[in-house]
This record gives structure tokens, sequence and C-alpha cells, in this order.
């Protein structure tokens, strides 16, 4: 590692969890001997919140108030986010895009896939505003350089101006005529969806009286093979 990953730094372990156990403290205690101070990352691999599934701490010594008692070592919480360059993130976007269940349909995924994104969008702006009025309340100093990111994205224009495309094909909903209008065409789709189960199950409880129909004349048909033999004999 040291050869062929000389610029790369081990900082600590991480551990799929999804919770501490009692026995990572031990294995963190190994890693004493090669980090000063280590740090244990708990990853979730299976989520159910939206967000990073990831947690980090680190160790301190706890001093008992009791003289008679041993000091311990206990984790502590310690604030971590996740970041990437430019280039790592349309690496693993293009990765996502490829990942696909199978039992899912395309159109749950495309759903499910633009309602994770608006979520992210709006954990986003909420961000940006919530600084904003920090700022405004003279909490947080002026900072140019993130107005300027704030104003001019440096990363990519295109993303700003399909952004921008987003938000112009927003309806207002604040009109009547549109809201009669959403709702004369969400009932008119729900009429034909309810028109469909109802030809659907006509149509499976026809199927069902021919099936039955077709049992009984075929019961009848074995009953009359042994009176013709035995007339016949």
């Amino acid at each position: 590692m040291r050869s062929v990953a000389a610029k790369e730094h081990v900082v600590g372990w991480y551990s799929t969890g999804p919770k501490l156990r009692e026995n990572d403290l031990d294995i963190h205690r190994l890693f004493h001997n090669y980090v000063p101070n280590p740090v244990l990352v708990i990853i979730d691999v299976q989520p159910k919140e939206l967000g990073i599934p990831t947690k980090a701490y680190y160790d301190v010594e706890e001093v008992k108030e009791n003289a008679t008692q041993k000091s311990q070592k206990v984790f502590v919480h310690v604030p971590s986010e996740i970041a990437a360059h430019e280039v790592e993130e349309i690496g693993v976007e293009h990765l996502l895009r490829d990942v696909k269940d199978t039992t899912i349909s395309t159109l749950a995924t495309e759903v499910t896939g633009k309602l994770t994104a608006l979520k992210g969008l709006d954990a986003r702006l909420r961000e940006i505003r919530g600084y904003l009025d920090l700022v405004i309340d003279e909490k947080l100093p002026l900072n140019h350089e993130i107005l300027y990111h704030l104003q001019c994205p440096s990363y990519s224009w295109s993303a700003m101006l399909k952004l921008q495309d987003v938000f112009n094909l927003l309806p207002n909903l604040n009109v009547n005529d549109l809201i009669k209008a959403f709702a004369v065409q969400t009932n008119d789709m729900m009429l034909v969806i309810y028109l469909s189960s109802l030809i659907r199950s006509v149509i499976a409880l026809h199927n069902l009286i021919n099936n039955k129909m077709l049992n009984k004349e075929h019961e009848k048909a074995e009953d009359a093979k042994p009176a013709t033999v035995q007339a016949a004999s």
C-alpha cells in the first residue's frame, strides 16, 4: 500500500453496522497502532431515509466521577460529509444509470429517480436559503466567493439552463381554470381506468362460466362411456 498508494493515508476503518457494537472498541483499539486518532465510519447498506447512509465516530477517554472506577473508551459522534470532484460525480452518475432492478418497472424507476433528484434539489435550495438568511441576520460574515458561485455556478451553465427550463415548465396552480382543467382530466382518466377494470372483471367472469360449462360437458361424456360399452357387450 505504501508503494502503490503513497499519497493516500489511512484514517480509520468502516463497518456495515448498522449500529455500534460492543467489539467495535476492541477493533478500534488496534488501529491506534497505525493512526494516532482513528475514525470509525458506520455504513448502513439498507438505508430507509434519504441522505448519506454514513455516521462517523472517534473514541475518547471517559473519566468516571467515582475515583474507584477506571476510565474507559467511548465513541463520540463526529460530523462528516461525502464529497467528490466534478469528474468523479459525472462518473458515478453514469454508473448509477446502468444499475437497474429487473423486478421494478421502468416507469417506477424513472419516477423514483426524478423524485429523489427533486428531494436532493429541495435540500440544496433549503441549505442555500438558510445560509443567506444567516448572512442577512449578520450571524455569518459575507463571503463574496460563495455568493459568486450562487449567482454563476462555474461547474456547468447547461445544468443551470436545464434547471431554468424545469421551472419554466411548472404550471401556475393558483389559476382556477387550470385547477378545474386538471380535475376534469384526472376524472376522465379515472373513469377510463374504472371502466377498464369493470370490463376485465366481466370478461374473467364470462371465461369462468364457460370453463364450468365445458367441465360439466366433459363429466357427462365420461359418465356416458361405461353405459355404452356395457350395452354393446
